[in-house]
Order: C-alpha cells, then sequence, then structure tokens
C-alpha cells in the first residue's frame, strides 16, 4: 500500500505523461481522486484502482484497453491495493500506436508505483481481553515481539481491557503468549468491529 502520494513525469516521442498515483480507502476517494488530479486542457487523463476486490479503470478517448487496463495491470503486478493511479498525457504530435500507448501507460504506471513510498498490506485479526494490572506491563512489552499493536484500551478497578491487531499468521501464537503470560487469566477472544 501506498503510504503517500506519488506522481512521475516522461516523455514519450514527444507526448508527455504524468502519473499521479495515491492511497484511497474506498471507490469514492478513488474517484474523488481521480477528478482532483485530471487536467482539463490534457489530451488525457487515464485512470485505474483497485481496492480490495472493487477495481475500475477508464481509458478517456484513448483506443479501447490500451490505458486504463494497462495501468491496472501495474497496480496488480505489483501487488497494490488501496491504489489509485491517474496518467494524464498531453499528445506531442507523433501517434504511438496500440502498442505504444499500452507501453507508454504502462510503463509511466509502473515508474511511479515503482518509486513511491509503500508499506506491505499485513491482514490482521482484532482481539479483545482483560488483564490485570499485575500483568499489564509484561504483556505491553512482549505484544511488540508478536507484531501486535494496542488499538484501544480502558481502565477498571481490576486492570485493564484492551483491543489488539494481531497479523493473522501469529494470531494462535499471541492468543497462547497472552494466555501464558496471564497464567490462564486473559483469554483473548476476536472481535469484529464492535467494542468489546
Amino acid at each position: 500500500m501506498l503510504t503517500a502520494p506519488a506522481r512521475l513525469e516522461r516523455e514519450v516521442r514527444k507526448s508527455v505523461f504524468l502519473a499521479q498515483a495515491a492511497p484511497v480507502a474506498c471507490p469514492a476517494e478513488a474517484m474523488a481522486f481521480v477528478r482532483a488530479v485530471g487536467i482539463a486542457d490534457a489530451t488525457h487523463n487515464c485512470w485505474a484502482y483497485r481496492i480490495g476486490q472493487d477495481y475500475r479503470s477508464d481509458d478517456d478517448g484513448e483506443p479501447g484497453g490500451t490505458a486504463g487496463r494497462p495501468i491496472l495491470q501495474v497496480i496488480d503486478g505489483q501487488g497494490f491495493d488501496r491504489t489509485v493511479v491517474v496518467v494524464t498525457r498531453w499528445f506531442g504530435g507523433i501517434k504511438l500506436g496500440a502498442g505504444g500507448l499500452v507501453r507508454a501507460y504502462g510503463g509511466t504506471a509502473a515508474e511511479c508505483l515503482r518509486l513511491a513510498p509503500r508499506v506491505p498490506i499485513v491482514p490482521t485479526t482484532r482481539l479483545a481481553l482483560h488483564c490485570g494490572f499485575a500483568d499489564l506491563a509484561l504483556l505491553r512489552a512482549r505484544l511488540g515481539a508478536l507484531d501486535a499493536t494496542v488499538e484501544d484500551e480502558a481502565f477498571d478497578a481490576t486492570g485493564a481491557a484492551l483491543v489488539i491487531a494481531v497479523p493473522d499468521d501469529r494470531m494462535a501464537e499471541a492468543v497462547a503468549r497472552i494466555t501464558d503470560l496471564t497464567r490462564g487469566q486473559s483469554v483473548p477472544r476476536v472481535v469484529d468491529g464492535e467494542t468489546p
């Protein structure tokens, strides 16, 4: 996933191509980005986005399949998700042909994403648990070793209620570690969006 917007400009046979990419959380946000960065006096503003199973692309007047689809293939090929890319073209007077357009749009998008700041998307599961004050410091210290993060913490008279996010591939280990560290006093349960 991108950590910040990115842009790259290059010239291909006298046409100027400008790729702009951004992290997005939903299709509406992706379309808002497309509208925000599209340049009215450019020849074409072609785009694509991928957000989980949702994806769309648009050739914006270029021959079908020569712009939007290659941009989407680059997003997928580089393993990006929650990403939108707009490639703007100013025609330079030399026709590129279908193959040339595919290479120009796809290549500009690929170079932009290759240079963009990114972090891997790690699927996580949220766990809720309650622990006593005596176990809290040790538990917090050991969660980091499991790549777990505390998302929510609330205190009561007997201790703390925690909601933690744990990478899916470490969930069984996290449950066992928490149970062991608290001598069976805290048994995490999976939560899905609700407040524990």
